[in-house]
């Protein structure tokens, strides 16, 4: 059996230090994973050289360079941690990052996508997140988000809920 590719998109918010253990569970589940990663989350979480090492394979934070190779055909993606403004961005359609892009264009080829945002409560409970979410679902995305819910925990974020959905299909 082929080994099933995961694309792990990971923004800037504060579960990206630990997206180590979201990592860990998809290897020790037989997926290959290839961390594509938001300017942000680069910036202010993560050890680039320590995600090579982790998953094998570079993490891509820009479209793909002369000598770079292509990255397999992702089999899945899960967006975490997913900021406020990649949830709108996505939702409207915005495609102005490389993030913003693969996800569009994968959605658009039918790859199931699995979003695990992380929003404080004062964005959670504006309308344009609140559209997003419902936009997404529409679209066949799913969405971990339950309106309402308590002020998230970075160092308590569920990444297993989002392999989990991944797995149901």
């Amino acid at each position: 059996m082929a080994e099933r590719v995961l694309y792990l998109m990971i923004t800037g918010a504060g579960p990206a230090e630990h997206v180590g253990v979201l990592i860990d569970l998809a290897l020790a589940g037989g997926w290959s994973v290839h961390c594509l990663a938001t300017p942000a989350a680069v910036e202010h979480f993560l050890d680039l050289g320590a995600l090579r090492s982790r998953t094998g394979h570079a993490v891509r934070t820009g479209y793909r360079g002369a000598g770079q190779p292509a990255l397999p055909k992702a089999d899945a993606v899960i967006v975490a941690p997913a900021t406020y403004n990649t949830v709108n961005k996505f939702a409207a359609g915005i495609a102005d990052t490389y993030v913003t892009t693969q996800l569009a264009e994968l959605h658009g080829l039918g790859v199931p996508v699995v979003v695990l945002p992380f929003v404080n409560g004062g964005l959670a409970i504006s309308r344009p997140f609140s559209r997003s979410v419902a936009e997404l679902r529409e679209s066949g995305v799913r969405v971990l988000w339950e309106a309402g819910s308590a002020e998230p925990v970075a160092e308590a974020f569920p990444w297993q809920a989002a392999l989990a959905a991944v797995e149901a299909g």
